[in-house]
């Protein structure tokens, strides 16, 4: 198997040190350079002092779940995150995606799967997006004085306050933003955001929308600038 490029780095944040280890040996089979931890609190601080490309989170740490971890991360890094839990209900798929997770791989695994699934993770992030059926936002978008999207430096500011947003959520917005007024349907968001939407579902694409929505509105709770067309939809307000 062809080695990642470039050594990504990858934090393994996972209290059993088997699947730790079970995880580890795969990644760096691959090309990946790895570190683990067993805690939240230790993960908060490796990513606070040094740079990684990738993080696999399990949900049961025994100090903070994962789903605090991760919204602690979301605060100040778009790093992409994994999570990996022995829970694999809908409710708790759509919950670890609605706060800024990129995929989610319950346990038991299989390590060359969960390989494979960060390697996804990692070229979504990577390559730039060449299928994209909708029209993409400009370098340097803006949408009057309240919105604009720095697509090369991935730099949103609304009402001029920069948002920390996941890649999906800008990506979403981005998209949105595109044709403010126009409504495009869950299966047209995940055709044009995901590089591989048949491995999503459209509660994903809610879960992220939700999530915009309320990052939108820490800044101007008056303005509801994503609209939700029942049965059909979003789209971005057309005048903000």
């Amino acid at each position: 198997m062809k080695p990642l490029a470039a050594g990504p780095r990858i934090l393994i944040v996972e209290d059993e040190p088997s699947i730790a280890d079970t995880i580890q040996f795969p990644l760096e089979t691959d090309g990946c350079l790895t570190e683990c931890c067993g805690t939240g609190g230790q993960a908060i601080e490796l990513l606070e002092k040094e740079r990684f490309d990738l993080v696999v989170l399990d949900v049961g740490l025994p100090d903070m779940t994962g789903f605090e971890v991760c919204r602690r991360i979301r605060a100040t890094s778009n790093v992409p995150i994994l999570f990996l839990t022995a829970r694999s209900e809908e409710i708790d798929r759509v919950v670890g995606l609605e706060i800024g997770g990129d995929d989610y791989v319950s346990k038991p695994f299989r390590p060359r799967e969960l390989s494979a699934r960060i390697r996804a993770i990692l070229r979504r992030v990577s390559l730039p997006d060449q299928s994209n059926p909708l029209p993409p936002a400009t370098d340097d978008t803006n949408r009057g004085p309240a919105l604009s999207i720095d697509q090369q430096r991935k730099v949103v500011r609304y009402f001029g306050e920069r948002l920390t947003l996941s890649r999906y959520e800008f990506r979403l917005l981005e998209i949105l933003a595109s044709a403010p007024g126009r409504v495009y349907s869950r299966s047209q968001l995940m055709e044009a955001a995901w590089e591989e939407p048949e491995a999503s579902m459209e509660r994903t694409v809610d879960a992220h929308i939700k999530s915009l929505r309320s990052k939108l509105r820490q800044v101007r709770p008056e303005i509801d600038a994503i609209q939700t067309h029942r049965g059909f939809g979003y789209s971005l307000l057309e005048e903000l």
